[in-house]
């Protein structure tokens, strides 16, 4: 009998450290800072309206290769290797 009761007390205690770590998560949680989903959704808006998408440029217009990011870069070495 004596086993079973210290079964049951090291499974409780078990339960009780994943409550107390669950509990602890959930502060964690609470105390990360928030921001309202307008004020989210403005900055968003704020930011694609005003940062240049080069991969867009049916909105932005075409790019000049100085400008690409992606396109093919003309600096380095320019040998010709035979």
């Amino acid at each position: 009998m004596s086993s079973r009761a210290g079964g049951r007390q090291a499974m409780s205690e078990l339960k009780l450290r994943r409550v107390i770590e669950h509990n602890q998560r959930l502060r964690e949680d609470l105390a990360r800072p928030r921001v309202r989903v307008s004020e989210a959704s403005a900055s968003l808006i704020r930011y694609c309206k005003t940062t240049k998408d080069h991969l867009v440029p049916s909105v932005w217009g075409p790019v000049g290769r100085g400008e690409d990011p992606y396109g093919q870069q003309t600096k380095g070495c320019s040998c010709s290797i035979q």
